[in-house]
């Protein structure tokens, strides 16, 4: 490693480092003006606070606001190597502007690993404390208000339920159907389906049970309860607040091909949260460049200017995550593209300011 690598590379670490300490207290100090009557309400010593929430949520904003973190540290560290012709120097000297950037691009891909670890492990261990600790304490009582719902619960059987009460883990007139290929089996009513936790199993209550024979006939028995263990958990109907931020790479995948396996739509949330996890690393990366690019000319209005255009362009970023967050919980766009678009684009924006960088 040069010297000139060695400079860049501590000052890069330095203030990406500083960076992020600075908007995750600010962040973390806001949030905690915004809670304080909650805490106070519940009685919570602050101790407690800052162990279960605080220093959880503080690892949820780190990896949130990385590729905001390191675009701001690049601006701000380059824009004054800037302003002290310290850039102009280095090229002078015959260092290519690709040579430049060498040492940029290996921090950030540093950064980029460390954080696609963070996010896929480390962040949702942290975040199922402090999740839990938002349900609560923060949050509302949760009340399942869905109506009409239908449930796979086995390769061939599939249960409808008009609603269900999840306080008591109670559901009303259920059906649960199997069967042979498209032909129907066996059919289940009932007025009301309870979950036993000591059992782990579902009871149909006054149900009426039909069995279709292969020669058109059929038979029917009816009674006033009736066991089944169904691939359907009651968790299912408790509250899903923030749980793709609690579930690791691993888990996420696994829960999004169970629900599909069950018949569930409406998965953009965690199929984006799961892309957005791999667009991570590579939104470091560009968004590195791009910082590179925008303020390593030197500018008659200083450096504070390429500052302030680094935080346009910072918060115009994490605009566009939100967005695409949107449309993919909206399932009008793939939740794939909906990802990476904010990528895609600033990539192109990257490369058009790469090639107007006076060399």
């Amino acid at each position: 490693m040069k010297l000139l690598d060695k400079y860049i590379l501590k000052k890069f670490f330095k203030t990406f480092i500083f960076v992020v300490l600075l908007l995750n207290i600010i962040v973390c100090v806001v949030d905690y003006t915004e809670k304080q009557d909650d805490f106070l309400k519940h009685g919570l010593q602050f101790g407690y606070i800052f162990k279960e929430y605080y220093i959880n949520l503080f690892i949820h904003w780190v990896n949130t606001l990385s590729p905001l973190s390191i675009f701001i540290a690049v601006v701000f560290m380059t824009a004054r190597l800037a302003s002290h012709t310290e850039v102009i120097s280095i090229l002078s000297n015959g260092v290519s502007y690709q040579r430049f950037l060498a040492p940029y691009v290996a921090g950030a891909v540093v950064v980029g690993l460390v954080i696609f670890t963070l996010i896929g492990y480390a962040v949702p261990i942290a975040s199922k404390t402090r999740v839990a600790f938002e349900i609560k304490y923060l949050k509302s009582p949760y009340y399942f208000n869905e109506r009409d719902i239908h449930y796979k619960v086995s390769d061939s059987s599939y249960l409808y339920v008009e609603t269900y009460n999840n306080r008591i883990k109670r559901g009303y007139r259920p059906t649960l159907e199997t069967f042979d290929g498209n032909k129907l089996v066996d059919k289940v009513m009932a007025n009301r389906i309870q979950w036993d936790s000591t059992k782990e199993e579902w009871t149909f209550d006054r149900y009426e049970k039909y069995h279709f024979n292969n020669d058109g006939t059929q038979s029917y028995n009816k009674g006033n309860s009736l066991t089944m263990k169904l691939n359907l958990d009651p968790k299912y109907f408790e509250s899903k607040y923030a749980l793709h931020e609690t579930l690791t790479n691993t888990e996420l995948s696994e829960f999004i091909d169970a629900e599909k396996d069950r018949g569930v739509g409406n998965l953009g949330v965690y199929e984006n949260a799961l892309q957005e996890r791999y667009a991570y690393p590579f939104a470091i990366l560009i968004l590195t460049i791009m910082g590179v690019c925008v303020s390593s000319v030197k500018s008659r209005h200083g450096s504070g200017f390429k500052i302030a255009m680094g935080f346009v362009l910072a918060f115009v970023y994490l605009l566009m995550v939100l967005m695409s967050r949107a449309i993919a919980e909206a399932e009008t766009l793939s939740p794939f593209l909906a990802a990476w678009l904010p990528n895609i684009l600033f990539f192109f924006i990257t490369i058009y300011l790469y090639f107007k960088v006076p060399k």
